[in-house]
């Protein structure tokens, strides 16, 4: 198994800038093999103990790729799921983070991005992504503030703002707050751009074209009743269990499931109240291999009910049966290929810009010319609200929810 000219060529230019800056950030789009460019670096960086922290359901590929690629002769490779970092444990002389747009949060950060900065701070990294803002600039400055070799010398994102974001304020109906999502792009890419390597689908030769479909699925009675109930009470008092959405965030997120046929009740119990999505999703797409993304967890108990045993969540048992894959969205929307499967049909949306630029590209190969998804919305729902938000690179928040419903709560 050979690398791809332009993977050889990246792996290159980013073992120069590893050498000379401790800090590698290689953007480069879905399917290109971001993956064997790290770790082609690594090997020509002559490391000899690299840690790769990834997702999970990432891990198998890439030690296939580790395995396959003859790297295995030139270096040791200890690959540990995200959520396991303390577990990492050994003299690493080199660290690769996959989907280092994780470390973006602003203007706080993340609990996740201090304890890599903690661990991982002193040793030379490279940074992998294919949409490392996709929301806002805004998102870089704490992916580089992990390593003290950032090209930012500030102390904390505040200060950097700055002199980096046009700060504004925006209105959450509580008060006004300060926005720092509108940052300065072009000043911001001067002082990156020694440090990150972009590659794109196009120059890698990818011709496959996203066509988006939306279909609408009438949901029942009961659970339009529910949803204006809700809307109008905030309450809902049932026999046994009691659905509450007292701030303007509940709401959104109980109406985000009740529209989709599953609520999670103020007890901690989920149920699925109303299996329409589930059973037009099954006739629609009857004896097609599909791959489908759920949001909550109760929409996976929905399809299985419907599904039965031709659904697995196993992405093995998925390529190598005919069966349908269900995946929540945002553990599967980075590190694996759904090219197996026909179409992508998404029973829900996240409200996450990242979820839906990641997750629709799961399809796509170098071979494929069209990739084909589906977007499965309740009729009068919330769903297609939050899809213009993310299609727009913005995330689905409380403040859109509150203009879209026209809700009054102040919380």
């Amino acid at each position: 198994m050979k690398l791809r000219n332009y993977q050889k060529e990246i792996s290159e230019k980013a073992t120069l800038i590893l050498k000379q800056r401790n800090i590698v950030y290689i953007s480069a789009e879905v399917r290109t093999g971001k993956t064997l460019m790290a770790l082609n670096t690594c090997k020509l960086y002559n490391a000899k103990n690299v840690l790769f922290l990834t997702k999970k359901k990432a891990i198998d590929s890439i030690l296939q790729d580790y395995n396959n690629f003859g790297y295995s002769n030139y270096f040791k490779l200890t690959v540990i799921n995200n959520e396991s970092m303390s577990k990492a444990i050994g003299n690493f002389d080199l660290i690769v983070h996959d989907e280092s747009h994780r470390f973006g949060a602003f203007p706080k950060v993340g609990k996740y991005a201090k304890e890599f900065k903690f661990r991982f701070s002193s040793l030379p990294i490279i940074l992998l992504s294919g949409t490392p803002t996709p929301e806002s600039f805004s998102q870089i400055y704490h992916q580089f503030w992990i390593s003290r070799f950032s090209p930012f010398k500030y102390p904390n994102f505040y200060k950097w703002a700055h002199d980096f974001v046009n700060v504004t304020q925006k209105n959450l109906g509580y008060g006004m707050v300060n926005d720092y999502s509108r940052a300065k792009e072009a000043e911001i890419k001067a002082v990156i751009e020694p440090y990150i390597l972009t590659f794109t689908q196009e120059k890698a030769g990818f011709t496959s074209k996203v066509n988006e479909h939306i279909l609408k699925c009438k949901m029942s009675d009961t659970t339009y009743k529910l949803c204006a109930q809700l809307k109008k009470d905030l309450v809902v008092i049932g026999k046994d269990e009691t659905i509450l959405a007292d701030t303007a965030v509940k709401l959104m997120s109980k109406l985000h499931q009740l529209y989709s046929g599953t609520i999670k009740f103020e007890s901690g119990n989920a149920k699925v109240i109303d299996d329409s999505k589930a059973k037009f999703i099954f006739e629609k797409f009857k004896n097609e291999k599909i791959g489908i993304f759920y949001k909550f967890k109760a929409e996976l108990v929905a399809l299985k009910d419907i599904y039965g045993d031709s659904l697995t969540t196993d992405l093995d048992d998925f390529n190598n049966s005919n069966k349908v894959i269900a995946l929540q969205i945002v553990s599967g929307r980075e590190g694996i290929s759904l090219k197996n499967a026909k179409y992508l049909v998404y029973y829900n949306m996240d409200y996450s810009a990242t979820s839906y630029w990641q997750s629709r590209d799961r399809l796509t190969t170098m071979e494929r010319l069209s990739n084909d998804i589906y977007y499965v919305f309740s009729e009068d729902g919330i769903e297609e609200r939050i899809f213009k938000a993310v299609q727009n690179k913005k995330n689905y928040t409380s403040t859109y929810f509150k203009k879209d419903f026209n809700v009054k709560i102040s919380k």
